[in-house]
């Protein structure tokens, strides 16, 4: 039973549930709860899931149909989803402090990036929200010694999000949107060597992920914006040199 209640919490540090036991009914409807409550609470948006698989005697599980709303003043329903993320847990350690998780990969997710005239992106407001809903001391984050649901600390050695679509909507800057998939994300070592609680792994792994992509989609931007006064400036060449001529 303990090594069953330990992988429980090995798959709800996708969300840093702070739940640790296993309540009446489905395991599989518990991890989905958890992941759209904890999700939506640290992020400030609402997270859904469409169900989960877990295989605890074959180490691995499946989120499936995950998503992540925008903030109500930008246009697209979504800031980020998947189809599926697999879960690769080393079983070994689950008797081990830090818990490890061998990876996490995401395939094809898609993340949809917005800049609006003021200078503000959606991701980097939810990042901000992120930001905001940590712990800001390691005080905050302890719990009693006696408590029955103490957490574990958990490491993930690899997350990878392979061939992320990015949508890059530049429309407010006078552009226009750009379809981008963009190189495979890896990071590694989340948690540092000692891990962190289940309920913090789930923001970390949150903040890094978004603040990848959202790292790259900045570079995009200034590529798209780039080209665009290159062209302008070309218009211009061509319409002097059109009038000298004429």
């Amino acid at each position: 039973m303990n090594k069953l209640a330990s992988f429980v919490i090995i798959i709800l540090l996708v969300c840093g549930g702070a739940l640790w036991f296993l309540a009446n009914g489905s395991l599989d409807d518990f991890i989905k709860q958890q992941i759209e409550t904890q999700g939506s609470k640290i992020t400030n948006q609402t997270v859904l899931v469409r169900n989960v698989e877990m295989k605890l005697i074959k180490g691995s599980g499946a989120i499936n149909g995950f998503s992540l709303s925008n903030p109500e003043k930008y246009k697209y329903p979504h800031a980020f989803s998947f189809e599926t993320i697999l879960l690769d847990i080393n079983i070994k350690s689950l008797a081990e402090d830090p818990i490890v998780i061998d990876e996490i990969r995401i395939n094809n997710p898609q993340a949809f990036v917005e800049l609006a005239q003021s200078g503000s992106a959606n991701l980097s407001d939810i990042l901000d929200d992120i930001e905001k809903n940590l712990p800001k001391s390691e005080a905050e984050t302890q719990q009693p010694e006696n408590s029955s649901q103490k957490e574990p600390n958990i490491r993930v050695s690899k997350l990878i999000l392979a061939g992320t679509n990015l949508s890059l909507d530049l429309s407010a800057l006078g552009n226009k949107e750009h379809q981008i998939t963009l190189p495979d994300i890896n990071l590694t070592n989340i948690g540092g060597d000692k891990g962190l609680p289940a309920s913090l792994l789930g923001a970390e792994i949150a903040k890094q992920a978004l603040s990848s992509i959202w790292k790259q989609a900045k570079a995009e931007q200034k590529e798209k914006l780039k080209d665009k006064i290159k062209n302008k400036l070309k218009e211009k060449a061509l319409d002097k040199l059109g009038s000298f001529l004429n």
